[in-house]
């Protein structure tokens, strides 16, 4: 994902890389799902985690219980 060469991004900016809401991305965060760096009082995401998190999530399967 880090086709700009950025290695840190913000919640919001992992929210449109991954497509999600930012409430979400703050839920994952708060879950532990998605790594984060506090840096002074911002928030920031290693764009290698949201390849992480992308490759755990494609590797656990479709959801289970829609049926």
């Amino acid at each position: 994902m880090a086709v700009d060469g950025l290695v840190l991004v913000t919640p919001e900016e992992a929210a449109r890389r991954l497509s999600l809401g930012r409430t979400t991305v703050y839920g994952l965060i708060s879950a532990g799902a998605l790594e984060s760096v506090r840096i002074g009082r911002s928030r920031r995401v290693p764009v290698a985690a949201l390849d992480r998190y992308v490759e755990r999530m494609a590797s656990d399967g479709p959801e289970q219980g829609d049926g």
